[in-house]
């Protein structure tokens, strides 16, 4: 049996031990040969590939990013044509299953790609932000969250130093999770998320509160975060400035800007950015992608295919592929609210 992999949508740490995990495991307990599409969904619409043996992956297990490259190409945005051709090319290249390993856009073209063809595919579940609701967690997050903890710990002595307010935009333009989990072992004085829309009036008192208390605040940012009916209230009667939308990206800076103008106290902000995608996974991260890759060659074996491995307490199980199509697993206000007790 010949298998195919590829890893669409953002890189994340942890993609490589994926690919490590089924390799090794393909070749030598089932003697498959295994295939890599360069790229994302454009390997296989261009019959991009490359050969995967033990010595490919050898040395990759610490290695960030993902030795076949990646790209948020999805062939049914291109038509009936692009479709065809992924189809044309894996029968090409003698594909029998193909492994998918991405977030809710590559899994949902592999699971269309099996409803409506029949294309023989496993999924295997990535993304740093931790929002897809199938699975407990997915690898990559924990090695974003250290990272984002990392740099608010040292955020902390700086802003002390000068008395400044520090505001650290992390990723999350759907979700808050990296926000809440680093917020919160990081010390964040305020943490604000997509799900949960905030009243800057109320951020601004919380820095004000702290200043009181003779403490320099830090306040997380998600990047996808927004004031209250989407655009910043008008700032007091200073119209030479006015505040304007929030962009589409860049929170953080017009954030730091705000509670500048309205406390008085000087700001700056930190953007983590794709700083948070790079370098060495976690052990945790390690762990969880080599089992994710272990149990994704077992589906093939087992032909339990349109199937997609999830983690569900210690457990890895396999649910239906079609569940990446789901909404994505947000923030609950519980959990929000926990957080919010060492908020100010």
């Amino acid at each position: 049996m010949r298998v195919g992999v590829l890893t669409g949508g953002g890189d994340c740490p942890g993609i490589n031990a994926v690919i490590r995990g089924i390799v090794r495991k393909g070749v030598q307990e089932y003697g498959y040969e295994l295939t890599g599409f360069r790229d994302g969904w454009r390997g296989p619409m261009e019959g991009d590939v490359m050969r995967l043996d033990i010595p490919a992956v050898r040395g990759t297990l610490p290695r960030g990013g993902t030795i076949l490259g990646s790209s948020r190409a999805d062939p049914f945005q291109h038509g009936e044509a692009a479709v065809r051709r992924v189809r044309e090319n894996l029968a090409k290249h003698e594909v029998d299953a193909l492994i998918t390993i991405g977030g809710k856009n590559t899994l949902t073209v592999a699971a269309r790609l099996f409803e409506e063809y029949g294309v023989p595919c496993v999924g295997v579940p990535k993304t740093i932000e931790n929002d897809l609701p199938s699975t407990d967690y997915t690898f990559g997050f924990d090695t974003a969250v250290t990272i984002a903890t990392e740099a608010i710990d040292r955020l902390h002595t700086t802003a002390e130093s000068h008395m400044r307010v520090l505001v650290v935009e992390v990723m999350g333009r759907h979700t808050g999770w990296i926000a809440v989990r680093s917020g919160l072992a990081g010390g964040a004085n305020v943490v604000l998320i997509p799900e949960q829309p905030f009243d800057l009036d109320q951020v601004c008192a919380w820095v004000t509160s702290r200043f009181r208390a003779s403490y320099a605040p830090i306040v997380v940012v998600a990047e996808g975060a927004a004031p209250v009916g989407g655009d910043p209230m008008p700032g007091d009667d200073d119209e030479s400035e006015p505040a304007g939308p929030v962009p589409p990206s860049g929170i953080g800076e017009w954030l730091a800007r705000e509670i500048e103008r309205r406390t008085g106290k000087e700001a700056r902000t930190t953007v983590l950015g794709h700083v948070q995608r790079g370098g060495t996974p976690t052990a945790a991260d390690r762990w969880l992608a080599t089992r994710f890759g272990l149990h994704a060659i077992d589906c093939v074996r087992d032909g339990a295919f349109g199937r997609m491995v999830a983690l569900r307490g210690t457990d890895i199980v396999r649910v239906p592929l079609a569940e990446a199509k789901a909404p994505l697993k947000t923030v609950d206000a519980g959990l929000y609210d926990e957080v919010g007790v060492f908020f100010g």
